[in-house]
C-alpha cells in the first residue's frame, strides 16, 4: 500500500512538473502578441521579397538579391552570424530578360505565357505560321522531318476548360479540423492497387514520356524556332513548370513558351479547323554558371544558459520560387513569417536559454536540396543513419510552406508525445483560430529533411486560402495574394512556439530513429 502510494505520488508529481514546464508564461505570450499583432513588419518584409526582389528561381540573380537583402536585414535587427552558407552544387542559374508573344493572324492578340525555366530564347524576333504537331508514337514524327526549321510549333494536347462553381479562396471548416484531430497514430497507409486502371495509367504515362523525349530530340535537330506548350490552369492563371535541366552539362533544348490554357486552346481550335495562325515572339533568357553552388541564409539569436546554449531551436522556410510571378505565397509568405518571428523575439528583448536559428532554404522546388544539404552537412546521412554529435543538440525544427493561410494547428509528423505539449502552447491562440493538433503529416517540404535523421520536424496546419486553386507555382503568385492578418497571426504563434521550445527544461520528445534502408546487393 505504501509502495503503491509512493509510486503514484511520484507519477503525479512528474505530471505536474511536465504540465508546469509546458504552460506558457502569460506575460511573455502577451508581449509576443502585442509586438506581432500590433507592430508587425510582415508586409514590409514580403514587399522586399516580392515586388523589390522579383522572382527567386534557384541560383538566379533574383534569389541572390533576396538572400543578400535577408542577411543584411537579419543583421540590422541584431541577429548574430547572419551569412550565406553553401549546401552543395546546384547548377546553372537562369532568368527571363525579355518576353513578348502575340498572334498576328487571323488578328492581333497578346498571349499570356512565360518561357519555361532553363530554356533558351529565340535569338531575336521570330514570326511564323504555327504548325500543329500530332504524334501518338515515335513513328508519327517522320512526316515532320525537314519541315520545322525556324518554325513556331505546338503540340496537339491540352484539355477543354470547364467553368468552376467552387470559390478559389477557402478556410478549413471546423468539421475538417475535427477530422484531423481525430486521426489515430499507426493507421495503415492506403495502398495503390497493382495493375488495373493504375497500372494502365502508368503505362500510358511512360509511353507519353517516351514520345515527348523523342519529340524534344527531333525539334532540337530540326532547329525549331519556338515551341508553344499547354499550361495547366484557367481564367488567365497558368501553373508553370521546369522546362529543361539546370545541370552544368545539360543537353541543349529548344526555346519553349508555356501558354495559358485559353490562349493555347484558342490557337489549337483555329489550327484544327484548318485556319492559318501566325505568331510573332521575341524572347531573351540568360544563364548563370559562374557559381554553381547553392546557398542557404542562416542567422541566430545566441542562447544564454550555460547548460543549454549549445542546443538549438530551428525555424525555416524555403526562399526560392518559380519565375512566372514573384513567389509570394510560395514561399515568400513562409519566409516572411519566419523572419518576422525572429524580429518579434528581438523586439521584446528575449534572451533565450537555447540558441534560436533561422534558415531560409534554396532549391526546395527542385527537391528540398537546401535543407537536405544542410542536414547532411550538420546532422547526418539519412541513407545510412550515420549521425553527427550535433544531431542530438537540435530540440526541434519548425517549418512554414503552405501559402498565406493562417495557422490552424500543427502536423505532428507521427510524433505522438509532442501532441500534449503543442496543445498547451496553442491554447493562448485559440481565439485566433489555432486549435488543432493532428498526428498526421504533410509532405513535400523542408521539415522532412530533419525528420529523416530523427530530429523533431514540424509543419503547421494552414488554411488553404487560394494556394492550390490560384497561386501555387502560378503567374498569379504575387504580393496582392498575401493576407496580412494571416501572416501576422502565423508569425506571432511561431514566435511563441520558439520561445517555449527554447525555454523548456527538456528537448521536444523524439520518435524512434528511422531504420536505414537495406544496402543494395
Amino acid at each position: 500500500m505504501i509502495k503503491r502510494f509512493t509510486i503514484t505520488a511520484l507519477a503525479f508529481g512528474f505530471c505536474l512538473s511536465a504540465f508546469a514546464q509546458d504552460t506558457p508564461d502569460a506575460s511573455v505570450v502577451q508581449k509576443i502578441r502585442k509586438e506581432g499583432l500590433e507592430n508587425s513588419k510582415a508586409m514590409n518584409i514580403a514587399f522586399n521579397l516580392t515586388d523589390v526582389t522579383g522572382p527567386r528561381l534557384s541560383n538566379s540573380p533574383g534569389l541572390k538579391r533576396a538572400q543578400e537583402w535577408a542577411v543584411k536585414q537579419l543583421s540590422d535587427w541584431g541577429l548574430k552570424n547572419a551569412h550565406l552558407e553553401a549546401w552543395g552544387t546546384f547548377g546553372k542559374g537562369w532568368q527571363i530578360d525579355k518576353y513578348y508573344a502575340a498572334t498576328t493572324l487571323p488578328y492581333y492578340h497578346a498571349i499570356i505565357a512565360s518561357p519555361k525555366a532553363w530554356t533558351p530564347g529565340t535569338n531575336g524576333p521570330i514570326k511564323s505560321d504555327v504548325i500543329l504537331i500530332k504524334a501518338d508514337s515515335v513513328s508519327d514524327l517522320a512526316k515532320y522531318k525537314g519541315k520545322l526549321a525556324g518554325k513556331i510549333i505546338m503540340l496537339d494536347q491540352g484539355t477543354p476548360l470547364t467553368s468552376g462553381i467552387k470559390p478559389d479562396f477557402s478556410r478549413y471548416a471546423d468539421t475538417t479540423l475535427a477530422q484531423m484531430a481525430a486521426a489515430k497514430a499507426g493507421a495503415p497507409a492506403r495502398q495503390r492497387p497493382a495493375g488495373g486502371p493504375m497500372g494502365d495509367r502508368m503505362a500510358q504515362m511512360m509511353k507519353m514520356r517516351e514520345v515527348r523525349a523523342a519529340i524534344s530530340t527531333m525539334l532540337v535537330e530540326e532547329k525549331v524556332g519556338l515551341i508553344l506548350t499547354y499550361a495547366r490552369g484557367g481564367q488567365g492563371t497558368f501553373f508553370t513548370s521546369n522546362g529543361a535541366s539546370y545541370a552544368l552539362d545539360a543537353k541543349p533544348v529548344s526555346p519553349e513558351l508555356e501558354v495559358s490554357a485559353e490562349d493555347f486552346l484558342h490557337i489549337q481550335r483555329l489550327l484544327r479547323a484548318g485556319k492559318n495562325v501566325e505568331v510573332e515572339a521575341d524572347i531573351k533568357t540568360s544563364f548563370y554558371d559562374q557559381d554553381p553552388q547553392g546557398y542557404n541564409v542562416i542567422a541566430e539569436i545566441p542562447g544564454t544558459d550555460k547548460k543549454l546554449k549549445d542546443e538549438v531551436v530551428m525555424i525555416g522556410g524555403h526562399f526560392d520560387s518559380w519565375h512566372a510571378a514573384t513567389g509570394a505565397t510560395d514561399n515568400a509568405a513562409g519566409s516572411t513569417v519566419m523572419m518576422e518571428a525572429m524580429r518579434i523575439l528581438k523586439a521584446i528583448d528575449f534572451k533565450p536559454k537555447r540558441t534560436i536559428r533561422i534558415a531560409l532554404w534554396s532549391s526546395e522546388e527542385q527537391g528540398l536540396f537546401g535543407s537536405r544539404g544542410y542536414v547532411a552537412k550538420h546532422f547526418g546521412d539519412p541513407k545510412t543513419m550515420v549521425l553527427t554529435p550535433d544531431q542530438k543538440k537540435i530540440s526541434a525544427y519548425y517549418n512554414l510552406d503552405n501559402g498565406t493561410g493562417k495557422i490552424r494547428g500543427v502536423y505532428l509528423q507521427g510524433n505522438e508525445a509532442a501532441g500534449p505539449i503543442f496543445q498547451s502552447w496553442l491554447t493562448p491562440f485559440n481565439d485566433l483560430g489555432a486549435t488543432t493538433i493532428t498526428i498526421n503529416n504533410t509532405g513535400g517540404t523542408d521539415h522532412q529533411a530533419f525528420d529523416a535523421v530523427g530530429i523533431p520536424g514540424f509543419q503547421f496546419i494552414q488554411d488553404p486560402a487560394d494556394y492550390n486553386t490560384r497561386t501555387h507555382h502560378s503567374n498569379m503568385d504575387t504580393y496582392d495574394r498575401l493576407v496580412e492578418d494571416d501572416l501576422k497571426q502565423a508569425a506571432t504563434i511561431i514566435a511563441s512556439f520558439v520561445y517555449n521550445t527554447s525555454q523548456r527544461e527538456a528537448q521536444i520528445p523524439r520518435k524512434e530513429l528511422p531504420t536505414p534502408p537495406p544496402a543494395k546487393p
